[in-house]
This record gives C-alpha cells, sequence and structure tokens, in this order.
C-alpha cells in the first residue's frame, strides 16, 4: 500500500471544536444551500444545546436519539452530546414508527431529537416508547407542528452560549450505530467508551491516515446518520475544515457543489459513481472537479469497469477505496496499488490484521475463499453488540470478528471479497457469487445497475436470477442478457431469468436491499436456501 502523506501542520495545530472556535472563529464550518455557520457560532450554538440536554438529564454515558435529515442541527446536537461525554443514536429518516420505536427503547435514549417533519411517524412511535425520551422529546427545524409540541429552538433560546461547567472540549462524538443486518432487528454496534484524550488521538490517526488537512472542503454525499458519511464529515469538523452539506444524492448536484466550491474531499459508494457515468457527457464536461484530492469509497463491492471509468473522470490519484463495517475498518488501497490489483480493496488498515477462515475456523492459504475475520486495532477486540451478547460472541473467533463477507488474499496480501454469505446462492449444491455475475453484467453497454439474486427451483433448490435497470432508451431483453453472461463466465453461474425495473432498491449507503428483492419470490416458504 503507498503511504498517504499527513499534513505536514499535524504536529503543530490543535484541534476539535472548541479550539477552532477559539482560534479561527470567522473560518466557515458548514455550508448548506445558501447557509453558512463559522466555527464561532456553531460553537456557541453546541454550548446553547448541551446546556439543553443536560437539563433533560444527559451526562456521561447516556445516549441521545437523534433522527434528522443532513442539516447542521445534525452537527449541533451531535457535538453538544460530546461535550456531556453522551453518545449519539442516529436514526435513519426512513424507518416507521414501529422501527423508531424500538430503536429508541433498544438504546435506553434519555432523549429524542427529530425532524419536524417526521412528527406523524414519531407520534406513532411514542404510542409504544418506554424509554426516557418519551418524556424528553424536541423537534428541530422545519414542518407543522400540534400547538405545545416541543421545539428544540425554544428551549435553545432560553439558554446562554457559555461553555457548560460539565463540558469536555469534545473532538468528534461517539456514535451507536444500529446496522441493518441481514435478518431480524438492527443492531446497535458498540464501541469502547473512550476518554476524550484518546477520543483526540483516534480522530488525529484517522485524518492523518487519509491525508486530510485543515484547508480542506469536504462534501458530505449520503445520509449523515449512516456510519461513513456521518464519521468523515465528523472527522473534517474535527480538523477545521469546511463540510458541505448535500440532502439528497443527485449526480449532476454533486458535481455541481464540487465545483462551485472547489470540494477536495468526499466519500462516496460505488452507485454514487455509476450515478455520475450514467450522465450525458456533455453534462459531466460542464463541471470542474479538478480541485478533489481524496475520492473515499466503500459499503459495496465497486465493478472493476465502473472503478476504471470513474479513475479517468476524477483526479488520477484521487480515487482511493476501503473496507469497512459499522464494526471496525478493513483494509484500504491506493490508485496505484488498484491498477496493479484490479478489484481489491488492498491490505490491512494501520493497525489491523485479517484472516481467512473457513466454517470450523482453519485458516486458508492464498487465493482460497472464506469467510473475511478482521481485528481490532492493536489485535483486540473493538466492538460488542448491544444487549446482544450471543451475536457478539458468534461474530467472533478469538480477537478476530466477521460480518459474513466472503474474500480471499492473493499472494501478496491483498483483499479481494467475492460476496457476502448471506447473499451466496446455492443451485444444486454448487455455490454462486452474485458478486461475481453482476462484475459482468455491469460490463453490458446497456446496463446502468443489476443485483442477481436467488429464487426458489423446485429441482435445484435455488436458481439465478438477475434484477436489471437498463440504460435510458435501450430496448433490452432478458435472453439478450443471458447470452452476454454466458459468453463470459460458466453457464451454471448466470441468470436462468431477469426482471427490468427502473431503480433497483438501495438504503442510503448505497447498498442494494437485496432482501427486499428476494421477498417477493421466497414470501410464504419455510425455507429459504
Amino acid at each position: 500500500m503507498t503511504a498517504i502523506s499527513p499534513d505536514p501542520g499535524h504536529d503543530h495545530l490543535e484541534y476539535g471544536l472548541v479550539a477552532h472556535a477559539r482560534r479561527r472563529p470567522e473560518k466557515i464550518a458548514l455550508v448548506r444551500e445558501d447557509e453558512r455557520i463559522t466555527y464561532g457560532e456553531l460553537n456557541a450554538s453546541v454550548n446553547r444545546l448541551a446546556r439543553v440536554l443536560a437539563a433533560a438529564g444527559v451526562g456521561a454515558g447516556h445516549r441521545v436519539a437523534l433522527m434528522v435529515r443532513n442539516s447542521f442541527a445534525f452537527f449541533q446536537v451531535g457535538q453538544a452530546a460530546a461535550k456531556l461525554r453522551a453518545t449519539v443514536v442516529p436514526i435513519n429518516f426512513h424507518l416507521k414508527h414501529e422501527e423508531i420505536a424500538y430503536i429508541v427503547d433498544d438504546s435506553d435514549a434519555r432523549v429524542l431529537v427529530a425532524g419536524g417533519e417526521f412528527r406523524d411517524e414519531v407520534a406513532g412511535a411514542l404510542e409504544t416508547i418506554t424509554a426516557p425520551a418519551r418524556q424528553n422529546l424536541f423537534f428541530v427545524g422545519e414542518g407543522i407542528l400540534p400547538a405545545g409540541a416541543p421545539r428544540l429552538e425554544d428551549a435553545v433560546a432560553a439558554t446562554d452560549d457559555s461553555e457548560p461547567p460539565m463540558a469536555t472540549a469534545s473532538s468528534g462524538f461517539n456514535v451507536m450505530v444500529y446496522t441493518s443486518g441481514t435478518t431480524g432487528r438492527p443492531k446497535g454496534v458498540l464501541h469502547p467508551a473512550i476518554d476524550p484524550e484518546r477520543a483526540y488521538q483516534s480522530q488525529l490517526v484517522l485524518a492523518q491516515t487519509w491525508g486530510f488537512r485543515t484547508d480542506d472542503v469536504h462534501l458530505l454525499v449520503g445520509p449523515a446518520y449512516h456510519t461513513a458519511p456521518g464519521a468523515y464529515s465528523l472527522v473534517h469538523l474535527f480538523m477545521g475544515a469546511t463540510i458541505v452539506i448535500m440532502q439528497t444524492s443527485d449526480a449532476e448536484e454533486m458535481l455541481r457543489l464540487i465545483d462551485r466550491h472547489r470540494v477536495t474531499t468526499v466519500h462516496m459508494v460505488p452507485a454514487n459513481f455509476i450515478r455520475i457515468l450514467d450522465l450525458p457527457e456533455e453534462t459531466r464536461r460542464r463541471y470542474d472537479v479538478g480541485s478533489l484530492r481524496r475520492v473515499l469509497h466503500a459499503a459495496a463491492p465497486c465493478p472493476v469497469d465502473v472503478k476504471r471509468r470513474i479513475m479517468e473522470y476524477f483526479p488520477a490519484d484521487a480515487v482511493w477505496e476501503y473496507y469497512g463495517m459499522t464494526e471496525g475498518a478493513g483494509t484500504i488501497i491506493s490508485p496505484d496499488d488498484w491498477r496493479r490489483k484490479p478489484g481489491s480493496v488492498g491490505r490491512p488498515w494501520p493497525g489491523v490484521q485479517l484472516r481467512i477462515l473457513d466454517e470450523d475456523g482453519r485458516e486458508l492459504g492464498p487465493n482460497v475463499p472464506g469467510l473475511v475475520y478482521v481485528s481490532g486495532p492493536g489485535g483486540r477486540r473493538s466492538f460488542a453488540y448491544h444487549k446482544a451478547p450471543e451475536k457478539t460472541e458468534a461474530a467472533y473467533r478469538g480477537d478476530f470478528f466477521t460480518v459474513g463477507d466472503i474474500g480471499y488474499l492473493d499472494g501478496d496480501g491483498f483483499l479481494f471479497i467475492v460476496d457476502r454469505k448471506a447473499d451466496m446462492v446455492i443451485s444444486g449444491g454448487v455455490n454462486i457469487y452474485p458478486a461475481e455475475v453482476e462484475a459482468v453484467l455491469y460490463r453490458h453497454p446497456d446496463i446502468v445497475d443489476v443485483a442477481v439474486i436467488g429464487v426458489p427451483d423446485e429441482k435445484m433448490g435455488e436458481q439465478v436470477k438477475a434484477v436489471v435497470e437498463p440504460r435510458r432508451g435501450a430496448s433490452l431483453v432478458a435472453t439478450e442478457v443471458i447470452e452476454f453472461c454466458r459468453s463470459h463466465i460458466a453457464h451454471y453461474k448466470c441468470p436462468r431469468s431477469v426482471e427490468f425495473v427502473t431503480a433497483l432498491p438501495r438504503d442510503p449507503n448505497g447498498k442494494v436491499r437485496k432482501r427486499e428483492l428476494r421477498e417477493r419470490y421466497w414470501a410464504g416458504r419455510e425455507k429459504r436456501v
């Protein structure tokens, strides 16, 4: 792995919101559309919010549930909780009231802060919530609220903006993210609580690993409630950079904002790349993306051809990939290494170790696929699932954990992800990895997006099905898709049927909701092989 050069000023600067508010109060911290807030203004608003949260009973180790769109409020509430040594629980604002209630209760949240536009779903959730947040609800931002509904802005206006006496100099904030998982209820991922000094060093190491700088302009793409978009925005706030907030994932809007604000860093998922590349060439040429230094991507496998094309569009050495999950970091790969090892997600993250194990825990040799196991930094356990010790133990073998991804290490120690264990199709006793089939189908000039799933087959148990989003104006037929696939890989791996859709269902983090696609075919069956 080619080393990333850290900001030469790292050893001489002081970081974190309080430090930046003191040393560079007029520096722009956050931008959303035509609104701007400086570091001085941000810290003052955070102090007010910290006092409101403290008055609601929030202190060290407590949890604050937060369900807002990408906005100033996401950062303000999060930083306020951090000053009180509390943990933020971001909630996906697409969830319905039963799902919201589950997360609020499971996390034992002391306070719930929600966008006013989600008042109806929140009202439904309150009917069953038993956590202390039931009595400590605040709405924020837009939305018409019933008379007497508690507005966070009103509570903040009644406080002062001096540093609360119980505050610590926040350097990010502790977060418990609930993973969507492949079955059952979402799981809260708990990372060990660390003291402010260690939190400071952790943020600094992350910034140095990627070479983030105080003069960066970071574009927040994707929802901040998801692990990576939120985390990378927060480390830029820690560094004293400027964060440009997007509320949509519109491809042309991304390019417009990169051009307008001279964005230097951004985190994306492959779905963003696909949408950008699907824009007419004259549209892409309209925007200058030459300011980009780091285009980080992860969350889903990136088809090799898509990555090659996006690397031709963005600056040559800007596109860096990593393999990680809410539970921890895995690998990282530079543009140069990827060109030598196309399709790889790299070698271990600093301080992390990898192992490829079979189902019985035996370590496998080079180029043999198995379950990918990752250690926490320094070889120690790095997380636990909240209130689910049995699931935590099931994820670990010793101090190494897996989230069910299947991959192999080549002779040089580079990791290649083959698929997720949960997505693997078993047809006639043969393992078929959808990611391999999808990588072939992405090469078809008239296919924009594709997901390969297993559907019931009375003789074979499962058969391979491709769900395809055609390019606009294309006239694709199923037989053409199947024959294209058969011309590149073994016939038994190829789809036996094809469904065409206008758009695949994707999570805001870019992952296809394959469980949703499979449900219509497996509904009513006791066994799902």
